[in-house]
């Protein structure tokens, strides 16, 4: 029997972990999953809410970690994680993403002599001042085998020197997550309650530091909002650290007054996916929203200077902006004028991610 511990920590890896679980427990018989939380999420509407929507299991052990400085989590993890894996012995730590929890479990496995699989390996921004692209790097480093969503990942890898051996391009189990939820999501009332039509909004998302940390910047994204609602309702979940940074700042007022802007509370991953599904446009800093709106070809203006998904441009609807107001109003506009060119989405985006994962720490297991 295969026995494999698989870790999350945010709610990132909450949509990659559910069809990895769901592959699993199809193989009961030859492999089995010991589910750790580490707790890194503690906000409840963006944390259990997800685990009953995607229908995973709850965790075998949530390690309620909760909110820290980057190394301060990043030890406590380490720190809690460490007796897990000594008395429950596994044969391979699976991360996901590019959270703290990646890193940290990584770190304690490798030391461990444990072996590591990482899904979503070799995704790169090539921006050393985001905490993600960090724990990418040294995750990659440490892992045994790197499971990747695209050939531009691969080649990332091979060109840091990583073995051919060790890496495989399986597709992106997001997607797997998304094909799976969506008949589910028909059932979610959210458009209802917004009173949107299909087609007829943009949802945005915001949450990265260098977009929310700031007053003036976040002040200028503001400003291209008030211009974009003018044109179309725009409907804005908002993440509790950037509510938390608009109430600092004094910008709730501001935003109040703009008519046809919606502040909501975070939904869960159903609503969710079923609001920004039906929008005409979306505008977000999550790199997954990217891959997502990419699969179902809806238009996508990414607020960052850079992706560690550049697949979603180049074969994709996504549109790197920057947080520039000027830039994301013009691009913001010109999408709502302009017909979205749209082949579908890239190879082995085919919601078959994870029975492709599974195979491969078997066989790797195979050949140890």
């Amino acid at each position: 029997m295969l026995r494999l511990v698989n870790v999350v920590g945010a709610r990132p890896n909450f949509m990659k972990i559910a069809p990895l679980m769901e592959e699993i427990l199809l193989r009961r018989d030859r492999v089995e999953a010991f589910l750790l939380h580490t707790g890194q999420h503690y906000d409840e509407s963006m944390n259990d809410s997800f685990f009953r929507d995607l229908g995973i299991p709850d965790p075998d052990l949530n390690l309620e970690i909760g909110s820290a400085s980057h190394a301060e989590q990043t030890g406590r993890i380490m720190i809690a994680l460490e007796p897990v894996l000594r008395d429950y012995k596994p044969d391979w730590v699976v991360v996901v993403g590019d959270v703290n929890s990646t890193m940290a479990a990584t770190l304690v496995a490798a030391k461990m002599g444990i072996r590591v699989a990482h899904v979503e390996a070799g995704l790169r921004s090539f921006d050393r001042s985001m905490p993600e692209e960090i724990n990418r790097l040294v995750t990659d480093a440490l892992a045994d085998l790197l499971l990747t969503p695209s050939p531009d990942a691969n080649e990332n890898l091979l060109r840091e020197g990583v073995p051919a051996g060790r890496i495989k391009l399986v597709g992106n189990i997001m997607i797997d997550t998304l094909f799976r939820s969506m008949e589910r999501a028909k059932d979610s009332r959210i458009l209802e309650t917004m009173h949107v039509e299909p087609g007829g909004f943009c949802v945005m998302t915001l949450h990265r530091p260098s977009n929310v940390d700031s007053p003036g910047v976040l002040a200028g994204i503001l400003n291209a909002v008030e211009s974009i609602q003018r044109e179309l309702p725009v409907v804005f979940p908002v993440h509790p650290r950037t509510r938390l940074r608009l109430t600092e700042f004094g910008l709730m007022q501001r935003m109040a007054e703009m008519p046809k802007l919606a502040l909501i509370e975070p939904l869960g991953y159903l609503d969710f996916l079923r609001l920004y599904s039906n929008a005409r446009l979306v505008l977000t800093d999550s790199g997954g929203v990217q891959e997502e709106t990419t699969a179902l070809g809806i238009p996508c203006l990414t607020l960052r200077e850079n992706t560690e998904r550049p697949i979603t441009v180049t074969h994709g609807t996504n549109r790197i902006v920057g947080n520039s107001p000027a830039v994301i109003e013009r691009e913001a506009l010109d999408a709502l004028r302009a017909r979205v060119e749209w082949g579908g989405p890239p190879d082995l985006w085919d919601g078959k991610a994870a029975g492709r994962i599974v195979d491969a720490i078997q066989q790797a297991s195979q050949g140890a």
